[in-house]
């Protein structure tokens, strides 16, 4: 295997609704700053890839217009996943061990202000059983948290715990959407949006951008002063029939935990994309992060959840504390699909 680290990242700032710049100038200037950062040009780059998703945009191959903040010429190397751009950087790192690229640049990008959200992630779901009831995202994410609830797994407290500590958080971000303290028991004193979620147990709907740049060996080294290399990866996905699993855990977390390695050694910061509240707390307990561990020093997606792009952030917030050494070994989780179908998990070191 070759030693793979991020040695780049950059964001845009999250907003509700972004009014005057479209999907691709909210992208450019990510882009600008990553490869100015690194004192890169596009030719130096070996292999692009892009995660995104054409039903935010509501037409056939949108994802095409984001090549225009790269720029076609010199001709390039180039690929896209409908999905989290978190997906897209693993296809990079696996274009890397391959031998085929030692610089990669992988960007994630939505603006779902532009539609109906919720609604639309119900395209997501079971083509012939559940697709057609048009479910929205919110209230498939409360039935697993009704079952959690039910189950004992986990209580409205523990939901509003998390809300607290990542908007708390998120108060050092610049770039977070949400932030402040707030106080559990002022929480658990609203109503509920879907019952048993409230407004606090979700993350708010953001237009954003994040990119990274990957590389390996030495190149990673001159790049980069303390390099976050990659020493796990893996991703696993469950069944998307919503009654063919259990919703009280994240098995498949689980599993990508384990091949990633994370419970080799300790682990110092973990970002996590939760969502939702109790899938924050299904997935930190998946990863069996310690007491000691700093989760979210971002403030998660319930800070900023910028659609297609917010996986990918984890993984560049994650290396950030690498990079300015207040963690040696962090692990950065991403999901897509409903109730935590499907489960990225990658650890990083700076040794």
């Amino acid at each position: 295997m070759r030693d793979v680290a991020v040695v780049g990242f950059t964001q845009s700032k999250s907003q509700r609704r972004e009014r005057d710049h479209n999907e691709t100038e909210i992208l450019i200037p990510v882009i600008v700053d990553l490869k100015k950062s690194l004192g890169l040009e596009t030719r130096d780059i070996d292999f692009i890839c892009s995660g995104s998703s054409d039903y935010l945009a509501g037409q056939a191959f949108a994802f095409v217009s984001g090549l225009d903040a790269i720029g076609a010429w010199p001709p390039i190397a180039e690929s896209h996943v409908e999905m989290d751009g978190a997906w897209a950087l693993y296809e990079a790192w696996v274009k890397i061990q391959m031998g085929s690229a030692d610089v990669a640049l992988v960007y994630g990008f939505g603006k779902p202000s532009m539609g109906d959200l919720p609604r639309t992630m119900a395209l997501q779901l079971d083509p012939y059983y559940t697709m057609p009831l048009w479910p929205d995202a919110i209230s498939i994410a409360a039935l697993q948290a009704r079952a959690c609830l039910e189950a004992n797994v986990l209580s409205e407290r523990d939901m509003a715990k998390i809300a607290v500590r990542d908007r708390a958080n998120a108060k050092q971000n610049e770039y977070a959407q949400v932030a402040g303290d707030f106080e559990v028991d002022a929480l658990l004193a609203e109503e509920t949006l879907v019952s048993p979620l409230r407004k606090h147990d979700c993350s708010p709907i953001s237009d954003g951008a994040s990119g990274i740049v990957l590389a390996a060996g030495d190149r990673a080294r001159e790049l980069c002063d303390r390099p976050a290399w990659i020493r796990g990866f893996n991703h696993i996905v469950e069944p998307h029939e919503l009654g063919c699993r259990d919703l009280t855990r994240s098995r498949s977390t689980e599993i990508a935990a384990e091949k990633a390695g994370v419970g080799k050694d300790k682990i110092d910061v973990a970002e996590v994309y939760g969502p939702f509240t109790h899938q924050s707390i299904l997935v930190e307990r998946a990863l069996g992060l310690g007491n000691d561990t700093r989760v979210n020093p971002s403030g998660g997606a319930l800070a900023a959840n910028p659609l297609m792009a917010a996986g990918l952030t984890r993984i560049g917030e994650a290396a950030a504390r690498i990079w300015d050494e207040s963690g040696d070994r962090a692990v950065a989780h991403a999901t897509s699909g409903p109730c935590l179908q499907q489960n990225l998990v990658v650890v990083l070191e700076g040794h």
